[in-house]
């Protein structure tokens, strides 16, 4: 069965396991020392880690090893980029509206000092 990428790092340990592995290769018993659950929980997240592409395993000598292929990411970093793209255009309108309030309110108390200016001048 092949694997969303999204169900990947879904999880806080898949997404521990894909940064440790990113750095460098580490075998399998390397990837269960450094967490506190057990190596059946472990080879279940390399599973579906494997089966999403983001690792693959490669033998060296008696000890498999997990390699990041990180390139899979992408699909969530181009998801990703359609929100932010959006978000960016929503935020810089508001920013633009915002300004032209600022503005505005600007203008009328410029008005309101030069209208009392005058109106102090004429009274003396």
């Amino acid at each position: 069965m092949r694997r969303d990428v999204f169900q990947a790092i879904a999880d806080p340990t898949r997404r521990a396991i894909i940064g440790m592995i990113a750095r460098q290769p580490v075998h399998l018993n390397g990837v269960a020392e450094k967490f506190e659950i057990s190596r059946p929980a472990i080879s279940k997240h390399i599973k579906i880690l494997t089966e999403c592409g983001l690792i693959s395993i490669k033998h060296r000598g008696r000890h498999r090893y997990c390699e990041a292929n990180l390139q899979k990411l992408t699909e969530v970093t181009d998801w990703v980029e359609q929100y932010r793209k959006f978000w960016e255009h929503k935020l810089d309108a508001l920013e633009f509206y915002l300004d032209s309030i600022q503005k505005k309110e600007k203008q009328k108390r410029q008005k309101g000092n030069i209208k009392g200016k005058k109106k102090i001048a004429s009274a003396s």
